[in-house]
């Protein structure tokens, strides 16, 4: 495979929806990622499309979100996806490194996601809880490991409470569910 990543453009929704589609065999995310691209609450945002060779096989979105009433810079990984015949290839990760080396760089300082435990950790996310950072809605506690932040500065979460309000098209109960 001949990965390239670049930011995504708007000639690319057909694109994105397709590998929203393929990736999770539905179009509920599809729909999701296309509301978020016009959503103005969710700005800044940072859409990144993977490529091998000419064909687009993944997709990744982070959307701006405030914590509680701090001036932190920080944003939300939702969604991630690689369509099936990428996946388990490093596609992901890749997407999720550019993305985050990107936002690092425009001067966000957290970046949080609601995933896989047992994934975003290999890619420097780590649990919110027990610091006192909360979800847009009530993570069950059996789930709250899948709540999960990475810091990109010296920010010392320690010193950081509230609730993490997220654009309007995010926030909605059903994207907070297991």
């Amino acid at each position: 495979m001949n990965i390239s990543i670049r930011k995504t453009e708007h000639s690319d929704l057909s694109e994105i929806m397709r590998v929203e589609e393929e990736a999770f065999g539905y179009n509920k995310e599809a729909e999701l990622v296309k509301d978020l691209l016009n959503d103005p609450t969710a700005e800044p945002r940072l859409s990144l499309l993977a490529f091998d060779g000419d064909e687009a096989v993944g997709h990744i979105l982070f959307t701006s979100v405030m914590i509680g009433d701090t001036k932190i810079k920080a944003s939300i990984l939702a969604p991630l996806a690689v369509v099936p015949k990428a996946q388990s290839q490093g596609i992901g990760g890749k997407l999720i490194q550019e993305g985050l080396k990107r936002l690092q760089k425009e001067g966000v300082s957290i970046v949080f996601v609601l995933g896989h435990p047992g994934y975003y950790p290999k890619y420097g996310f780590a649990p919110v809880y027990p610091r006192a950072i909360d979800a847009p809605y009530p993570i069950p506690e059996k789930h709250r490991d899948a709540w999960m932040m990475q810091v990109l500065d010296n920010t010392n979460p320690a010193t950081i409470s509230g609730t993490v309000v997220v654009s309007d098209i995010l926030n909605q109960p059903e994207h907070w569910r297991e």
